[in-house]
């Protein structure tokens, strides 16, 4: 997204200096991960390193069997479409200009996508990703991600939104909090086991959080992956997508020329 999306990202850097993190998955739990606010510490390990689309502006990454479905952003480039890990892409649908892609998620026979500003989510056959409705919502559009019958969406805030995964009808707001205070630029989501992994905005930090009470339980230091992606402000990293069965994550960023295949270990 633009740097115009950049509100508070200064408020939120201090903040979590003072954070630490782990992770769900297997790994250290103990007491030198978790620091006296009770947050667990965490860095991501790179696994494997994959080659990436290096033009894709990525605002949703979500793994569907072989595939990764994959939303990008960007007026007259937005796109969703399909991908192997080798780069050979299929059922690729391009937005009309006027839209702004943001984030994406499968929800059994459907995927989701939203729009930055247009206050439009296109409900797609999980399939072929073809267009099945559009659904009219409140305010920006950020990130997304899967529970079930719920869906959770970002808007750029400190709030997440919890909304009906057939109808899209909004049922709750839940403020995010590090510490008791808001997060604010909450960007692309991942539900896993429970708990929303956040990129925020501009930043280099992934958050773990409960959707139900919005407290965060770890903060990933994602500053330890190599961006190799072309100088601009924007480039930044965007993307996180759990590869099911596992403890490993897939992670990248806009316009990045890599998808790092990670697991969360405790920070050293």
């Amino acid at each position: 997204m633009p740097l115009a999306k950049l509100l508070t990202s200064a408020l939120l850097s201090t903040s979590l200096l003072s954070s630490g993190c782990s992770v769900d998955d297997p790994g250290p739990t103990g007491p030198d991960d978790i620091d006296d606010t009770g947050v667990q510490r965490l860095v991501p390990e790179i696994v494997d390193t994959h080659p990436f689309d290096e033009t894709a502006f990525t605002q949703g990454l979500e793994v569907d069997g072989d595939t990764l479905i994959v939303g990008t952003g960007q007026y007259g480039t937005s796109e969703i479409y399909r991908t192997t890990l080798d780069g050979e892409r299929s059922d690729v649908h391009r937005l009309e200009d006027r839209f702004f892609g943001e984030g994406i998620t499968r929800a059994d026979d459907y995927v989701w996508q939203l729009t930055w500003q247009a206050g439009i989510a296109f409900k797609r056959d999980a399939v072929t990703l073809e267009e099945i409705e559009r659904i009219s919502y409140e305010g920006e559009g950020w990130g997304l991600c899967s529970m079930g019958d719920t869906l959770i969406m970002s808007d750029g805030t400190a709030e997440i939104r919890h909304l009906d995964a057939d109808t899209f009808t909004e049922s709750d707001r839940i403020t995010v909090t590090l510490d008791g205070t808001p997060v604010p630029s909450i960007n692309e989501l991942e539900c896993v086991d429970g708990q929303v992994y956040a990129n925020l905005f501009l930043d280099t930090d992934i958050i773990r959080f409960d959707p139900t009470t919005g407290v965060v339980s770890a903060v990933i230091d994602g500053s330890v992956l190599p961006n190799n992606a072309q100088p601009d402000p924007n480039n930044v990293l965007n993307g996180i997508a759990h590869i099911p069965g596992t403890d490993r994550f897939y992670l990248s960023g806009k316009r990045w020329p890599d998808l790092y295949e990670v697991r969360f270990i405790e920070a050293g």
